[in-house]
């Protein structure tokens, strides 16, 4: 499998190192008035949505052979009327725009995260007690603001669950996991989380996150250690049993350390797409832009991806069950889901002039910005749809300008950056490590719950009324 992944790559070469972040002014941009473009183009999109919360739930076996044949399904429901209605000129450019230009950096990102941290191994006796995996989060969550919330998710998620096979009750470990390491922790710099380095690509200061987000992070970050030391407390004496592992202690090490200087490769990669412009570009079709600076970020990435497969001993990923299937997973699913994102991107562009006129409406008064809703509605959309494009709407909503809003409208950039930070956590779907940690965790053997069972179980009761509390303190 892997030597067919990296054969794709290499002939696929010239398109996926394509980069993203280009300017596309002068393309054929989709109408997302009402006039031209009604709620009923979203279907699509809802019903990859629902696929991915009800066929896992009961119809498992034919979901884990056919997930990716759903998405195509889908996508081709979008696609082929998309293609009647507006022609194929504007179904190219936003087919190249969304394929080229956003999902394949971002496949690109997440193998090279993936595969890198898998060659990382902690040996040594580490038992799942409840301070050993506050520890393990608590690291997480600060690794990941600087190394991304992907690659401290993907670092450390497999030490997790390895501390803890002797363990019942697992599920909230992995819950919490997610809650912090994979979206909260992210919050303050712009490689923690996409939607940032977004904001820092359009002129946001690389540290105002960091000052502007340290309190409502800290906020939500201490609060979700202490519920989780006390759940975590709670089922361990539930399950009754001993936690010393049974033979002889070993200290603690770490394999593949080689892999760590690659992750330092991967944040040098993305950094120079942030901080490098060069200003050379080439049109690849109307408006569709390849920068150069986004070229060499995702040649590196995919250099350090070889590096670390090529040069990582094989045992290392054996004793780590290091599989491609997780990877696998999330490149078919997300596919269909940017796919049929498209029409719900472009519907909230249109702003006032949209479907969704209500929401955008509703964050502005003659009085100013609503910061409140602006907060809920970036937190709530990030939920389910991509919370970089969401991050960007909002953005653009306030304004666009980055000192204005940096400046006198600084609570509504931190409501609009608390939104989609924060609530990506609300979801599998809400941020791309979600997706994958719950994969790694299943090939593990660890039951987590589905779709909906993460929402209502979890995702409203622990996270919900502590963004009503933050949401309260800050833009109350």
């Amino acid at each position: 499998m892997q030597r067919k992944l990296f054969v794709a790559l290499s002939f696929l070469m010239p398109i996926l190192c394509l980069g993203a972040g280009g300017d596309h002014s002068g393309g054929f941009h989709l109408d997302g008035s009402i006039e031209n473009m009604g709620i009923i183009w979203v279907v699509p999109f809802a019903g990859i949505l629902l696929s991915i919360a009800i066929f896992p739930l009961v119809l498992p076996e034919f979901w884990h052979h056919n997930f990716g044949k759903v998405s195509l399904f889908w996508a081709s429901i979008l696609i082929i009327p998309f293609l009647m209605k507006e022609g194929i000129s504007v179904t190219l450019y936003e087919l190249l725009h969304v394929g080229l230009l956003e999902y394949v950096p971002f496949i690109i990102l997440l193998l090279a995260l993936f595969t890198i941290s898998g060659g990382v191994r902690l040996t040594g006796t580490l038992v799942g007690t409840p301070v050993v995996n506050l520890l393990i989060i608590l690291i997480g969550t600060f690794l990941a603001s600087w190394m991304g919330t992907t690659g401290a998710a993907m670092l450390l998620i497999r030490p997790l669950i390895n501390a803890n096979k002797h363990r019942k009750n697992k599920v909230h470990i992995i819950v919490f996991f997610i809650f912090l390491v994979a979206n909260i922790g992210g919050s303050l710099t712009p490689l923690g989380d996409p939607p940032l380095f977004l904001g820092f690509l359009k002129g946001v200061d690389f540290f105002w996150t960091t000052s502007a987000m340290f309190l409502p992070m800290l906020f939500m970050a201490t609060s979700l250690l202490i519920i989780f030391y006390f759940l975590d407390t709670y089922y361990l004496k539930k399950e009754n049993i001993t936690i010393s592992p049974s033979g002889e202690k070993t200290k603690l090490g770490v394999e593949g350390v080689f892999n760590l200087g690659l992750i330092l490769g991967v944040i040098v990669a993305v950094l120079i797409s942030g901080f490098w412009k060069p200003h050379i570009s080439l049109e690849i079709y109307h408006g569709v832009h390849l920068e150069l600076q986004n070229i060499t970020r995702d040649l590196l990435l995919l250099g350090l991806t070889y590096a670390s497969w090529t040069y990582t001993p094989q045992q290392i990923r054996k004793e780590n069950e290091y599989t491609w299937f997780p990877i696998i997973e999330v490149a078919k699913l997300f596919a269909g889901i940017f796919i049929t994102i498209i029409p719900a991107i472009a519907i909230l562009k249109a702003g006032t002039n949209g479907a969704l006129a209500g929401i955008i409406s509703s964050v502005s008064s003659a009085s100013g910005p609503n910061n409140m809703m602006y907060f809920w509605y970036t937190g709530v959309l990030s939920s389910f749809l991509d919370n970089a494009p969401t991050y960007l709407v909002f953005f653009n909503t306030a304004g666009g300008d980055p000192i204005t809003l940096m400046g006198q409208m600084k609570d509504t950039l931190l409501a609009i950056s608390m939104g989609a930070v924060f609530m990506g956590a609300n979801t599998y779907i809400g941020n791309a490590p979600n997706f994958m940690v719950k994969s790694i965790s299943e090939s593990s053997g660890i039951e987590m719950p589905s779709f909906f069972g993460f929402l209502f179980k979890w995702s409203i009761p622990f996270l919900v009324p502590l963004f009503i509390i933050v949401s309260w303190i800050f833009f109350g």
